[in-house]
């Protein structure tokens, strides 16, 4: 498997099975990013299709050797790498791609984080779907919960390779009060590496304000845990009981070690004991991640909580701070625990999350969501998934609604980002898209699908629309962190730092965007220390 996430079927399928699988093809605290108000647009030549054919490709033909991008065409199991890493892509006979939906953009944060203190991120905590999802697009909303799906792309600077991009919107966010009532369950790291400045006293200024600006109706209980865990407040309407709230999280204070799986476990059962039916229940933890007593392993500790989450539907709300991170850890069990991560290191950020975000974004509108898009064999040659390496589905269990997916709230839009080659003289169908996910109180499953041509890849991707241009700077700039120092990058087209400096300066300018400001001064950095 690739880092990429392009991975293969498990054998190859008869006709039977590929239109089983595709009948319903007509009919993601969620993503801490953005409002409704997005300020990056897709491109305008996207083809946006409710209600199309969701058939995906059929098998690619027998005897085609497997592509990898290399330049050229390597035999089937040569094990040849480049700069350390498999390029395998779309293994015979695989012309589907399937994963669960992810709007996490904690490793995007740290690594904004890390190069501001000078250091180039390790590689490890580099996640592109993250750094593209950190961008909010303004894709089509739906009318009701659900999705849409639009998908676009553009040719690169590499022949005959584009990318495609697949774009998933939720409908507005409600007004603050119009949006269902909440029990946040908040479960703080109190551990001496707390005490650091930008942890604990950053995480403790915005709950304050966080605190006077939730409704009445909401309630918020506060779990401690250093080497032991307390439940330092139980779940509390507010109404009038905000000062007890303040004195609560006024009162916190960084000592011991850190037994995040004990935090874990009493910030579940608080979550239980304090369960309000027709309410949205979150347990929501803060902390810098660096487990070093009790269970520090991810699948215990959501083992020991897995009742708890499965039967009572309790999502997780991760929160990373701190220089140094335990980014595995808190990606781990936001993945598998029904829920996300953001990371925060300045007042301003925590005041966005915790005080915006949260408040803003609390109800859910879809659980276990999934993607799959099938490739058209007829125009497609290969292809690969930019990211997603720890959210990947098994393509027969796309519709296997007892396959964990992602969770997803309203004024969301979650991107994914292909490496495409396609065939010489390709004309005509390109690849469908189709998201499924289940509603979060019926679980009753829906999908929608969308369509794209190869005709959409006529334009290059530097001459794209806003929307796009910044996907491909986000994933490219991830790319380059990932690779050997950090320059060069091994997706197709890619550009050495200093040109792509260049192109996200100048988009930073034209749009005078903040947030892809900071991002061209992320990327101005690494080139630096690279």
């Amino acid at each position: 498997m690739n880092r990429y996430g392009t991975h293969g079927k498990r054998g190859r399928r008869g006709a039977t099975a590929l239109l089983a699988l595709t009948l319903a093809g007509g009919l993601l605290l969620t993503g801490c990013g953005g409002t409704d108000d997005a300020t990056d647009g897709a491109k305008d030549t996207a083809v946006d299709s409710r209600g199309g054919s969701g058939m995906p490709a059929p098998d690619r033909p027998r005897g085609e050797g497997e592509q990898r991008y290399d330049g050229g065409t390597s035999a089937p199991g040569s094990g040849e790498e480049k700069n350390g890493d498999s390029r395998e892509i779309a293994p015979d006979p695989d012309y589907l791609s399937t994963f669960a939906l992810d709007v996490d953009t904690a490793s995007y944060g740290y690594a904004r984080r890390t190069l501001s203190e000078g250091r180039l991120p390790d590689p490890a905590t580099v996640r592109p779907e993250e750094f593209v999802n950190s961008f909010r697009q303004d894709y089509e909303r739906p009318d009701g919960d659900g999705f849409s799906v639009t998908v676009d792309g553009a040719r690169t600077d590499d022949e005959d390779w584009s990318l495609v991009r697949v774009g998933l919107a939720t409908r507005p966010a409600e007004r603050q009060s119009e949006r269902p009532p909440a029990a946040l369950t908040f479960v703080i790291d109190i551990s001496g590496s707390m005490g650091e400045p930008g942890r604990l006293d950053l995480a403790q200024e915005a709950l304050g304000t966080m605190t006077d600006r939730l409704r009445d109706d909401d309630s918020v209980a506060l779990v401690t845990f250093s080497d032991e865990a307390e439940t330092v407040l139980p779940m509390t309407r507010l109404g009038d009981h905000r000062d007890r709230v303040h004195d609560a999280i006024d009162g916190l204070e960084p000592t011991d070690s850190t037994n995040l799986g004990a935090g874990m476990e009493t910030g579940y059962e608080t979550a239980v004991e304090g369960h309000r039916e027709g309410v949205t229940n979150r347990v929501v933890l803060v902390s810098d991640a660096l487990a070093n007593t009790g269970d520090t392993d991810a699948d215990t500790i959501l083992e020991r909580i897995a009742t708890e989450r499965r039967e009572h539907g309790i999502t997780l709300f991760g929160v990373g701070v701190g220089s140094d991170y335990g980014d595995a850890l808190m990606e781990r069990l936001a993945d598998k625990g029904d829920g996300h991560t953001t990371y925060v290191s300045t007042g301003e950020d925590a005041r966005e999350v915790f005080c915006e975000q949260l408040p803003s974004h609390i109800e859910l509108t879809a659980r276990d969501a999934k993607a799959q898009v099938a490739f058209d064999p007829e125009t497609v040659a290969e292809f690969r998934l930019v990211g997603y390496d720890n959210r990947q589905v098994a393509d027969e269990d796309f519709r296997d609604d007892r396959v964990d997916g992602g969770e997803v709230g309203p004024g969301h839009t979650v991107t994914a980002l292909y490496a495409v080659r396609t065939r010489p003289g390709a004309d005509g169908h390109l690849a469908t898209a189709t998201v499924r996910w289940l509603d979060p109180d019926s679980r009753t499953p829906h999908e929608e699908t969308g369509d794209v041509e190869s005709d959409a890849l006529d334009d290059s991707v530097w001459e794209s629309g806003r929307g796009l241009r910044v996907t491909a700077t986000a994933a490219y700039f991830a790319d380059a962190l990932r690779s050997p120092g950090g320059d060069g990058g091994s997706l197709p087209g890619a550009p050495g730092l200093s040109e792509l400096s260049e192109r996200a300066d100048g988009l930073a300018d034209r749009t005078e965007n903040a947030d892809l400001r900071e991002l061209a001064e992320a990327i101005e950095e690494a080139n630096r220390l690279a």
